[in-house]
């Protein structure tokens, strides 16, 4: 049975009619996920709109939310999880706080420190966005096997541990 080809594969194709002394195994490898990538960054901004959260929103609700009960963390956890600087943190929580969405408290076991703690309405809206995100995602996916997920789910795993233990980006 032919494979269709797509449009990386006339891509590949026109660069080995002009370049046959290049490898192009990596564009196929990497130019589709990077065409993935574009997909998926709209069905994601989709379901945050669609539940009224902005992508940056989404990351710190997220994590609180993740965190489980009391869905709190301290701002320097957020920052370990959101991987954004000190001075940008500070403003999205100020910007959740002035939604409603998150709120800071004293911390009870440092008083000098304070917690970030996810609302009612913020809880609302994160799992409204996450349950919109997963269908989402199920959908762009929905070709493919449960076998051929775990598949590509454990290479791209592979390939990422390889810049996760590095640091390379």
């Amino acid at each position: 049975m032919a494979q269709e080809a797509d449009e990386v594969d006339r891509i590949v194709e026109a660069w080995m009619l002009q370049r046959p002394d290049l490898d192009f195994s990596p564009l196929e490898v990497l130019s589709r996920v990077d065409r993935l990538s574009r997909h998926l960054d709209r069905a994601r901004r989709d379901a945050f709109r669609r539940s009224e959260l902005e992508p940056w929103e989404w990351d710190v609700l997220s994590a609180l939310r993740r965190a489980g009960e009391p869905f709190q963390l301290s701002p320097k956890q957020l920052l370990q999880q959101t991987l954004v600087s000190s001075g940008t943190m500070t403003n999205r929580i100020d910007r959740l706080v002035g939604r409603r969405l998150v709120r800071r408290e004293q911390d009870p076991g440092d008083g000098r420190s304070i917690l970030v703690i996810l609302t009612e309405d913020g809880r609302t809206r994160v799992d409204a966005a996450i349950t919109r995100l997963v269908d989402a995602e199920a959908l762009l996916l929905s070709g493919l096997s449960r076998p051929d997920r775990e598949r590509i789910a454990g290479l791209l795993r592979k390939l990422s541990l390889g810049f996760d233990t590095s640091g390379a980006h």
